[in-house]
Protein backbone atom coordinates (compact mmCIF):
# COMPACT_ATOMS: atom_id res chain seq x y z
CA UNK A 1 0.00 0.00 0.00
CA UNK A 2 1.20 3.35 -0.86
CA UNK A 3 1.95 6.11 1.54
CA UNK A 4 0.50 9.16 0.87
CA UNK A 5 1.86 12.50 0.65
CA UNK A 6 -1.01 13.78 3.07
CA UNK A 7 -3.96 12.35 5.18
CA UNK A 8 -6.15 14.89 6.91
CA UNK A 9 -6.72 14.40 10.14
CA UNK A 10 -9.94 13.69 12.26
CA UNK A 11 -9.01 13.87 16.15
CA UNK A 12 -13.11 12.53 16.81
CA UNK A 13 -15.58 15.16 18.01
CA UNK A 14 -15.79 16.72 14.55
CA UNK A 15 -19.35 14.76 13.88
CA UNK A 16 -20.29 15.76 17.72
CA UNK A 17 -19.35 19.25 16.80
CA UNK A 18 -21.43 19.63 13.74
CA UNK A 19 -24.08 18.36 15.46
CA UNK A 20 -23.97 20.79 18.38
CA UNK A 21 -23.88 23.43 15.42
CA UNK A 22 -26.94 22.25 14.19
CA UNK A 23 -28.59 21.77 16.91
CA UNK A 24 -28.26 25.38 18.00
CA UNK A 25 -30.04 26.14 15.13
CA UNK A 26 -27.00 28.80 13.31
CA UNK A 27 -25.27 27.44 10.65
CA UNK A 28 -25.05 30.04 8.41
CA UNK A 29 -21.59 31.72 10.13
CA UNK A 30 -20.27 33.98 12.79
CA UNK A 31 -21.79 31.43 15.50
CA UNK A 32 -21.01 30.12 18.67
CA UNK A 33 -18.11 27.88 16.99
CA UNK A 34 -17.15 31.20 14.81
CA UNK A 35 -16.70 32.94 17.66
CA UNK A 36 -14.44 30.33 19.65
CA UNK A 37 -11.97 29.95 16.74
CA UNK A 38 -11.17 33.83 17.21
CA UNK A 39 -10.81 33.77 21.25
CA UNK A 40 -8.52 30.67 20.84
CA UNK A 41 -6.45 32.72 18.18
CA UNK A 42 -6.44 35.71 20.15
CA UNK A 43 -5.79 34.60 23.71
CA UNK A 44 -3.11 31.76 22.84
CA UNK A 45 -1.07 34.42 20.52
CA UNK A 46 -2.00 37.64 21.30
CA UNK A 47 -3.18 39.11 17.73
CA UNK A 48 -5.44 41.85 18.13
CA UNK A 49 -8.04 40.66 16.30
CA UNK A 50 -9.26 37.55 13.81
CA UNK A 51 -11.41 37.00 11.14
CA UNK A 52 -12.40 33.53 9.96
CA UNK A 53 -12.62 32.96 6.22
CA UNK A 54 -13.51 30.33 4.02
CA UNK A 55 -9.98 29.98 2.28
CA UNK A 56 -6.75 31.73 3.03
CA UNK A 57 -6.85 33.32 -0.10
CA UNK A 58 -9.65 34.76 1.01
CA UNK A 59 -7.99 36.53 3.94
CA UNK A 60 -5.50 37.98 1.72
CA UNK A 61 -8.24 39.35 -0.28
CA UNK A 62 -10.29 40.85 2.72
CA UNK A 63 -6.57 42.57 3.57
CA UNK A 64 -6.36 43.87 0.39
CA UNK A 65 -9.60 45.62 0.30
CA UNK A 66 -8.93 47.12 3.94
CA UNK A 67 -5.61 48.86 2.88
CA UNK A 68 -7.53 50.50 -0.38
CA UNK A 69 -4.69 49.43 -2.50
CA UNK A 70 -4.73 51.25 -5.54
CA UNK A 71 -3.80 50.34 -9.47
CA UNK A 72 -0.19 50.84 -10.18
CA UNK A 73 0.63 50.45 -6.50
CA UNK A 74 3.19 47.57 -6.00
CA UNK A 75 3.73 45.13 -4.31
CA UNK A 76 6.89 43.31 -2.97
CA UNK A 77 6.60 39.20 -2.37
CA UNK A 78 8.80 35.90 -2.57
CA UNK A 79 7.95 34.62 -6.53
CA UNK A 80 8.19 30.74 -4.51
CA UNK A 81 4.80 30.90 -3.04
CA UNK A 82 1.59 29.65 -3.89
CA UNK A 83 -0.39 31.83 -6.30
CA UNK A 84 -2.79 32.69 -3.32
CA UNK A 85 -0.36 35.28 -1.80
CA UNK A 86 -0.73 37.14 -5.59
CA UNK A 87 -4.21 37.07 -6.61
CA UNK A 88 -5.91 39.35 -4.60
CA UNK A 89 -3.41 41.95 -5.50
CA UNK A 90 -3.83 41.59 -9.10
CA UNK A 91 -7.70 41.61 -8.68
CA UNK A 92 -6.80 45.14 -7.26
CA UNK A 93 -4.73 46.04 -10.60
CA UNK A 94 -1.78 46.27 -8.05
CA UNK A 95 1.77 45.41 -10.02
CA UNK A 96 3.75 42.39 -8.55
CA UNK A 97 7.52 42.92 -7.52
CA UNK A 98 8.90 39.55 -6.98
CA UNK A 99 11.80 39.09 -4.62
CA UNK A 100 14.44 36.35 -4.76
CA UNK A 101 14.85 33.42 -1.51
CA UNK A 102 17.79 33.18 0.71
CA UNK A 103 20.54 30.95 -0.83
CA UNK A 104 20.40 28.46 2.34
CA UNK A 105 16.83 28.98 2.68
CA UNK A 106 13.05 29.12 0.91
CA UNK A 107 12.14 32.34 2.25
CA UNK A 108 12.43 35.81 0.70
CA UNK A 109 16.27 37.59 1.14
CA UNK A 110 14.86 40.93 2.28
CA UNK A 111 18.40 42.64 1.31
CA UNK A 112 17.52 41.77 -2.05
CA UNK A 113 14.01 42.94 -1.69
CA UNK A 114 15.16 46.29 -0.41
CA UNK A 115 16.77 47.10 -3.59
CA UNK A 116 13.01 46.82 -5.15
CA UNK A 117 11.61 49.59 -3.46
CA UNK A 118 10.49 52.48 -5.51
CA UNK A 119 8.19 55.57 -4.31
CA UNK A 120 5.47 53.34 -5.90
CA UNK A 121 6.05 50.07 -3.50
CA UNK A 122 2.99 49.90 -1.00
CA UNK A 123 3.14 46.56 0.60
CA UNK A 124 5.72 43.95 1.67
CA UNK A 125 4.84 40.37 1.89
CA UNK A 126 6.75 37.88 3.58
CA UNK A 127 6.23 33.72 3.73
CA UNK A 128 7.59 32.07 6.81
CA UNK A 129 8.08 28.86 4.44
CA UNK A 130 7.56 25.37 6.33
CA UNK A 131 6.82 27.47 9.25
CA UNK A 132 10.37 28.63 9.28
CA UNK A 133 10.63 32.32 9.99
CA UNK A 134 11.57 35.26 8.24
CA UNK A 135 13.97 37.60 9.92
CA UNK A 136 10.67 39.41 11.44
CA UNK A 137 12.93 41.91 12.81
CA UNK A 138 14.29 42.85 9.45
CA UNK A 139 11.43 42.72 7.58
CA UNK A 140 9.28 44.95 10.06
CA UNK A 141 12.45 47.49 10.29
CA UNK A 142 12.03 47.93 6.45
CA UNK A 143 8.34 48.17 6.50
CA UNK A 144 8.83 51.10 9.00
CA UNK A 145 11.89 52.88 6.74
CA UNK A 146 9.39 53.01 4.11
CA UNK A 147 6.12 53.31 5.02
CA UNK A 148 5.15 50.19 3.82
CA UNK A 149 1.86 47.65 5.09
CA UNK A 150 3.59 44.50 6.28
CA UNK A 151 1.56 41.41 5.24
CA UNK A 152 3.16 37.91 6.88
CA UNK A 153 1.92 34.45 4.82
CA UNK A 154 1.37 32.42 7.91
CA UNK A 155 -0.33 29.60 5.68
CA UNK A 156 2.37 26.93 6.88
CA UNK A 157 3.38 29.24 10.18
CA UNK A 158 0.80 27.97 12.90
CA UNK A 159 2.36 27.43 16.25
CA UNK A 160 5.49 28.91 15.12
CA UNK A 161 7.65 31.61 16.64
CA UNK A 162 10.14 34.57 15.86
CA UNK A 163 12.17 34.91 19.10
CA UNK A 164 9.68 33.83 21.37
CA UNK A 165 7.10 35.89 19.43
CA UNK A 166 4.05 33.92 17.72
CA UNK A 167 4.44 34.20 13.29
CA UNK A 168 1.17 36.07 12.71
CA UNK A 169 1.91 39.06 15.31
CA UNK A 170 4.58 41.39 13.71
CA UNK A 171 2.63 42.05 10.48
CA UNK A 172 -0.51 45.22 9.70
CA UNK A 173 -2.70 41.47 8.55
CA UNK A 174 -1.38 37.74 8.55
CA UNK A 175 -2.78 34.74 7.06
CA UNK A 176 -3.31 31.14 7.96
CA UNK A 177 -4.61 28.77 5.79
CA UNK A 178 -6.63 25.42 7.49
CA UNK A 179 -5.98 23.70 4.10
CA UNK A 180 -6.55 20.14 4.86
CA UNK A 181 -2.44 19.89 3.33
CA UNK A 182 -2.04 22.27 6.60
CA UNK A 183 -1.30 20.97 10.82
CA UNK A 184 -5.20 21.95 11.91
CA UNK A 185 -7.74 22.06 8.97
CA UNK A 186 -11.05 22.36 8.38
CA UNK A 187 -11.11 20.95 4.76
CA UNK A 188 -10.50 24.35 3.29
CA UNK A 189 -10.81 27.37 5.31
CA UNK A 190 -8.25 30.82 6.39
CA UNK A 191 -8.19 33.42 8.98
CA UNK A 192 -7.03 36.90 8.56
CA UNK A 193 -5.20 38.14 11.63
CA UNK A 194 -5.23 42.26 12.05
CA UNK A 195 -2.27 43.65 14.26
CA UNK A 196 -2.89 47.29 13.88
CA UNK A 197 -5.74 48.36 15.07
CA UNK A 198 -6.74 50.80 12.53
CA UNK A 199 -8.08 49.01 10.36
CA UNK A 200 -10.39 46.34 12.84
CA UNK A 201 -13.56 48.64 12.88
CA UNK A 202 -13.40 48.58 9.02
CA UNK A 203 -12.81 44.97 8.52
CA UNK A 204 -15.80 43.38 10.99
CA UNK A 205 -18.16 45.57 7.80
CA UNK A 206 -16.04 44.16 4.96
CA UNK A 207 -16.08 41.08 6.55
CA UNK A 208 -19.91 40.86 6.76
CA UNK A 209 -20.09 41.81 2.96
CA UNK A 210 -20.13 45.60 3.95
CA UNK A 211 -23.16 45.99 6.01
CA UNK A 212 -23.19 46.55 9.66
CA UNK A 213 -24.53 43.36 10.80
CA UNK A 214 -22.48 42.69 13.81
CA UNK A 215 -23.20 46.10 14.90
CA UNK A 216 -26.87 45.95 14.86
CA UNK A 217 -26.88 42.39 16.29
CA UNK A 218 -25.32 43.93 19.18
CA UNK A 219 -27.77 46.84 19.44
CA UNK A 220 -24.85 49.21 18.42
CA UNK A 221 -26.99 50.82 15.89
CA UNK A 222 -30.66 50.57 14.47
CA UNK A 223 -30.70 49.60 10.77
CA UNK A 224 -28.95 46.80 9.46
CA UNK A 225 -27.69 48.14 6.42
CA UNK A 226 -25.34 48.27 3.32
CA UNK A 227 -22.46 50.57 4.74
CA UNK A 228 -19.61 49.96 2.83
CA UNK A 229 -18.09 47.80 0.45
CA UNK A 230 -17.39 44.00 1.56
CA UNK A 231 -17.92 40.53 0.29
CA UNK A 232 -18.91 37.06 1.50
CA UNK A 233 -16.08 35.86 3.46
CA UNK A 234 -17.71 34.30 6.68
CA UNK A 235 -17.81 30.73 6.27
CA UNK A 236 -20.47 28.70 7.86
CA UNK A 237 -20.49 26.99 11.36
CA UNK A 238 -20.02 23.75 10.13
CA UNK A 239 -16.65 24.84 8.84
CA UNK A 240 -15.63 26.30 12.08
CA UNK A 241 -17.23 23.23 13.92
CA UNK A 242 -14.51 21.14 12.45
CA UNK A 243 -11.95 23.68 13.40
CA UNK A 244 -12.67 23.60 16.79
CA UNK A 245 -12.37 20.47 17.33
CA UNK A 246 -8.87 20.55 15.81
CA UNK A 247 -7.59 23.52 17.65
CA UNK A 248 -8.69 21.79 20.50
CA UNK A 249 -5.86 18.96 19.91
CA UNK A 250 -3.40 21.71 18.84
CA UNK A 251 -0.37 20.78 21.71
CA UNK A 252 -0.69 16.78 20.53
CA UNK A 253 -0.78 17.57 16.99
CA UNK A 254 2.28 19.42 16.78
CA UNK A 255 4.11 17.35 19.44
CA UNK A 256 3.74 14.22 17.41
CA UNK A 257 4.39 16.24 14.02
CA UNK A 258 7.63 18.09 15.33
CA UNK A 259 8.48 14.04 16.70
CA UNK A 260 8.00 12.56 12.80
CA UNK A 261 10.26 15.96 11.66
CA UNK A 262 13.12 15.15 13.89
CA UNK A 263 13.40 11.35 12.97
CA UNK A 264 13.23 12.57 9.42
CA UNK A 265 16.25 14.55 10.18
CA UNK A 266 18.08 12.27 11.72
CA UNK A 267 17.50 9.39 9.93
CA UNK A 268 18.83 11.22 6.87
CA UNK A 269 21.59 13.15 8.12
CA UNK A 270 24.50 10.73 7.71
CA UNK A 271 23.48 11.94 3.70
CA UNK A 272 23.21 15.28 3.94
CA UNK A 273 27.08 14.45 5.47
CA UNK A 274 28.31 12.58 2.89
CA UNK A 275 26.99 15.31 0.58
CA UNK A 276 24.33 13.64 -1.45
CA UNK A 277 21.47 15.98 -0.36
CA UNK A 278 20.88 18.99 1.60
CA UNK A 279 18.87 19.67 4.71
CA UNK A 280 16.65 22.31 5.82
CA UNK A 281 18.76 25.29 8.29
CA UNK A 282 16.62 26.17 10.59
CA UNK A 283 18.20 29.88 11.74
CA UNK A 284 18.39 30.23 15.63
CA UNK A 285 15.90 32.90 15.95
CA UNK A 286 13.02 30.66 14.63
CA UNK A 287 11.12 27.46 15.64
CA UNK A 288 10.00 24.30 14.00
CA UNK A 289 7.02 23.51 13.62
CA UNK A 290 6.15 20.24 11.72
CA UNK A 291 4.67 21.46 9.00
CA UNK A 292 6.77 20.07 6.45
CA UNK A 293 9.97 18.29 5.81
CA UNK A 294 11.72 18.81 2.65
CA UNK A 295 15.70 18.32 1.51
CA UNK A 296 17.32 19.76 -1.75
CA UNK A 297 18.81 17.04 -4.16
CA UNK A 298 22.07 18.62 -6.45
CA UNK A 299 19.96 19.41 -9.85
CA UNK A 300 16.52 19.01 -11.12
CA UNK A 301 17.73 15.76 -13.02
CA UNK A 302 18.66 13.85 -10.10
CA UNK A 303 15.59 15.50 -8.02
CA UNK A 304 13.56 13.86 -10.79
CA UNK A 305 14.82 10.73 -10.67
CA UNK A 306 14.39 9.68 -6.70
CA UNK A 307 10.68 11.77 -6.95
CA UNK A 308 10.04 8.44 -9.65
CA UNK A 309 11.95 6.22 -7.42
CA UNK A 310 10.16 7.05 -4.10
CA UNK A 311 6.90 6.50 -6.30
CA UNK A 312 7.98 3.67 -8.08
CA UNK A 313 8.87 2.54 -4.15
CA UNK A 314 4.98 3.35 -2.86
CA UNK A 315 5.81 6.86 -1.30
CA UNK A 316 3.83 9.17 -2.86
CA UNK A 317 7.06 12.08 -2.39
CA UNK A 318 6.48 16.03 -4.13
CA UNK A 319 7.74 18.82 -5.51
CA UNK A 320 7.09 22.37 -5.22
CA UNK A 321 7.23 25.66 -5.77
CA UNK A 322 7.14 26.53 -9.39
CA UNK A 323 8.45 29.93 -9.64
CA UNK A 324 5.47 32.26 -10.14
CA UNK A 325 7.77 35.12 -12.15
CA UNK A 326 8.07 32.33 -15.01
CA UNK A 327 4.25 31.32 -14.88
CA UNK A 328 1.84 31.62 -18.23
CA UNK A 329 -0.05 34.24 -16.38
CA UNK A 330 3.19 36.43 -15.43
CA UNK A 331 6.16 35.65 -17.28
CA UNK A 332 5.50 38.81 -19.76
CA UNK A 333 4.85 41.16 -16.88
CA UNK A 334 7.95 39.72 -14.84
CA UNK A 335 10.58 42.75 -15.19
CA UNK A 336 12.94 40.25 -16.76
CA UNK A 337 15.10 39.86 -13.40
CA UNK A 338 17.06 36.32 -12.80
CA UNK A 339 16.06 34.74 -9.35
CA UNK A 340 18.83 31.86 -8.97
CA UNK A 341 18.03 30.98 -5.71
CA UNK A 342 14.13 30.28 -6.52
CA UNK A 343 14.97 28.52 -9.93
CA UNK A 344 17.12 26.52 -7.06
CA UNK A 345 14.93 25.31 -5.14
CA UNK A 346 12.27 24.92 -7.91
CA UNK A 347 14.84 22.40 -9.46
CA UNK A 348 15.77 20.59 -6.16
CA UNK A 349 13.34 20.61 -3.51
CA UNK A 350 11.77 17.31 -2.52
CA UNK A 351 9.08 17.06 0.28
CA UNK A 352 8.11 13.54 1.89
CA UNK A 353 5.04 12.81 3.30
CA UNK A 354 4.17 14.26 6.72
CA UNK A 355 0.92 14.18 8.59
CA UNK A 356 -0.67 13.34 12.18
CA UNK A 357 -1.01 9.64 11.51
CA UNK A 358 2.22 8.80 9.41
CA UNK A 359 4.47 6.12 12.12
CA UNK A 360 7.93 6.38 12.80
CA UNK A 361 8.45 2.51 10.95
CA UNK A 362 6.90 4.88 7.92
CA UNK A 363 9.59 7.32 7.96
CA UNK A 364 12.23 4.55 8.86
CA UNK A 365 10.79 2.70 5.53
CA UNK A 366 11.02 5.95 3.79
CA UNK A 367 14.33 7.17 4.89
CA UNK A 368 15.14 3.86 3.33
CA UNK A 369 14.06 4.43 0.66
CA UNK A 370 15.94 7.72 0.12
CA UNK A 371 19.60 5.89 0.99
CA UNK A 372 18.27 2.77 -1.39
CA UNK A 373 18.52 5.40 -4.49
CA UNK A 374 21.86 6.70 -3.53
CA UNK A 375 23.24 3.11 -3.31
CA UNK A 376 22.02 2.02 -6.18
CA UNK A 377 23.09 5.37 -7.92
CA UNK A 378 26.61 4.82 -6.53
CA UNK A 379 26.41 1.55 -8.12
CA UNK A 380 25.67 2.16 -11.34
CA UNK A 381 22.31 1.58 -11.68
CA UNK A 382 21.32 5.11 -12.96
CA UNK A 383 22.45 6.57 -16.37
Amino acid sequence: MKIPFNKPYCQGKELEYIKSAMDFGHISGNGIFTQKVHAFFEQRYGYKRTFMTTSCTDAFEMAVMLMDLQPGDEVIMPSFTFVSTTNPFILKGARIVFADTLPNHPNIDLDEAEKLITMKTRVLVVMHYGGVAVDMDKAVALAKKYNLVLIEDVAHAIDSYYKGKPLGSFGHFAAFSFHETKNISCGEGGLLIINDEKYIARAEIVWEKGTNRSAFSRGEVSKYEWVDVGSSFVPSEIIAAVLCAQINMIDEIQQQRILLWERYFTNLAPLAKKGYIALDDLPDYATNNGHLFYFLMKDQQSRNLLLQYLNDHAVHAVFHYLPLHKSPYYADKHDGRMLPNTQKYTDTLIRLPMFFELTPDAVDFICGIVGQFFEEKQAGYFS
